[in-house]
């Protein structure tokens, strides 16, 4: 379902920038798509996505994507819901960063709507009445912005955040424009997901990491100090109070100053 904010006709408007441009280093190799076809454009996101473990990088390369995927699309920016705060994560200029932050101020739009509602959002026209009034007259007094679109991301069924497109040109936003998105949006939402289940895996490797020093300086510190695994976890949580380090960082110490000492 698509929520469209808009009045008067519509039409089509085919929009072209300089071209998008993703480049992806791995294994000595670079994946370019320049003045690409859509599943060419795609597929370099993807390569991003599953070869990098940093969210901005892709964040941004999913922002100069829509300028080039969307007809009408003259800004693009990605919105995050965090710790019960709106978050602007990337921008394709300071244009979409200033709308985004208009809406967080007044407190209503088509990008925070996204994020809260199952449908995406669509203002065609801020030129005639809109159904943010107050945002719609913010965007008309300090940006070229005349049209606006939000579309809402998932991450395991949670709403993660939205998709945000503007157009400087009323009615360049249309039908078209929204399948569009919606598509570009459903990729992104997959990205986010492959890239959360990527730090969790990681995040859970370093955990069991962690846990294993901490086991091996458990059993020194019981065969140093002739005491029960109880006492020894206490004498690594009493010197990681004193030195202001973590336990894990205290027992890695341990377990490479023993790894240290010459074999007899």
């Amino acid at each position: 379902m698509i929520v469209v904010r808009t009045s008067g006709g519509k039409r089509r408007h085919s929009y072209s920038d300089e071209g998008f441009s993703v480049t992806v280093e791995k294994d000595a190799r670079i994946v370019e798509a320049d003045h690409a076809e859509p599943a060419v454009v795609l597929r370099g996101l993807a390569e991003l996505v599953y070869s990098r473990d940093d969210y901005s990088e892709m964040y941004d390369a999913l922002c100069r994507a829509a300028l080039h995927l969307v007809d009408g699309c003259d800004h693009a920016s990605i919105m995050l819901h965090q710790h019960g705060h709106f978050v602007t994560v990337a921008a394709s200029d300071d244009t979409a960063r200033l709308i985004d932050q208009l809406e967080r101020e007044v407190g209503e739009g088509p990008c925070v709507d996204a994020i809260e509602e199952e449908a995406a959002q669509l203002d065609a026209d801020l030129t005639e009445a809109s159904a943010w009034p107050s945002l719609r007259d913010r965007i008309v007094a300090e940006s070229p912005v005349r049209g606006m679109a939000g579309f809402r991301l998932l991450v395991d069924n949670r709403k993660a955040g939205s998709l945000n497109l503007f157009s400087d040109r009323p009615h360049a936003l249309t039908g078209a424009s929204v399948d569009q998105s919606a598509v570009l949006a459903a990729f992104a939402s997959v990205a986010l997901m492959a890239a959360s289940h990527k730090e969790q895996a990681r995040t859970l490797r370093d955990g069991l990491d962690s846990n294993r020093e901490i086991g091996k300086a458990i059993g020194l510190m019981m065969a140093f100090h002739k005491v029960g695994d109880d006492e020894a976890f206490d004498i690594l949580r009493k010197a990681s109070q004193d030195m202001n380090l973590k336990i894990s960082e205290i027992a890695g110490q341990i377990v490479h100053h023993h790894n240290q000492r010459p074999t007899t």
